[in-house]
């Protein structure tokens, strides 16, 4: 009995610290996306530029073309976050066809993107800038999958608590 009272306090413990755990990813998320609210797009351009020099050992000829596309995607990032924020404020929900159509235009520019790299940079350098691109989009998928879950554990856990009222 004793011990089947030990289990039952430590699984409820669990439990709670996995509560916590996620409320303050949740927290650390919106910390997260306030912060890149807050740089500015020739910032985030420059800090991408100097990773790819370090990653892919950039002469400075390329540093400066691929600091300029850098600039161009931030701009066009920092957009589409006001976009995304200002529609989620005014609870606006995106249609099939809108999906569909960001879809389309995220792909084109992507095929866009690796025109311009392979232009830029060698044969050796463009095949490690693809290595790191699968790398960052699997662990992207891997955190897209990840907040899903959790965003469903809580779905269940607040139509649990309704019931319960």
């Amino acid at each position: 009995m004793k011990k089947l009272t030990m289990l039952a306090i430590a699984l409820i413990s669990l439990q709670a610290t996995a509560q916590d755990r996620r409320e303050d990813q949740k927290d650390s998320r919106k910390e997260r996306v306030e912060k890149m609210k807050n740089i500015s797009a020739k910032d985030m351009a420059q800090l991408q530029t100097k990773k790819m020099t370090l990653h892919l050992d950039l002469t400075e000829a390329q540093q400066k073309k691929i600091g300029e596309l850098n600039l161009r995607d931030a701009k066009n990032k920092k957009a589409k976050i006001e976009k995304r924020l200002k529609e989620k404020k005014e609870a606006k929900k995106r249609s099939q066809e809108e999906l569909i159509k960001m879809q389309n235009e995220k792909l084109d520019k992507q095929i866009a993107k690796k025109k311009e790299m392979k232009a830029i940079l060698t044969a050796e350098q463009y095949e490690k800038w693809e290595k790191m691109q699968a790398k960052r989009s699997k662990h992207m998928k891997k955190k897209k999958m990840h907040r899903k879950k959790h965003q469903m554990q809580d779905r269940k856990e607040k139509g649990r608590k309704e019931h319960k009222r």
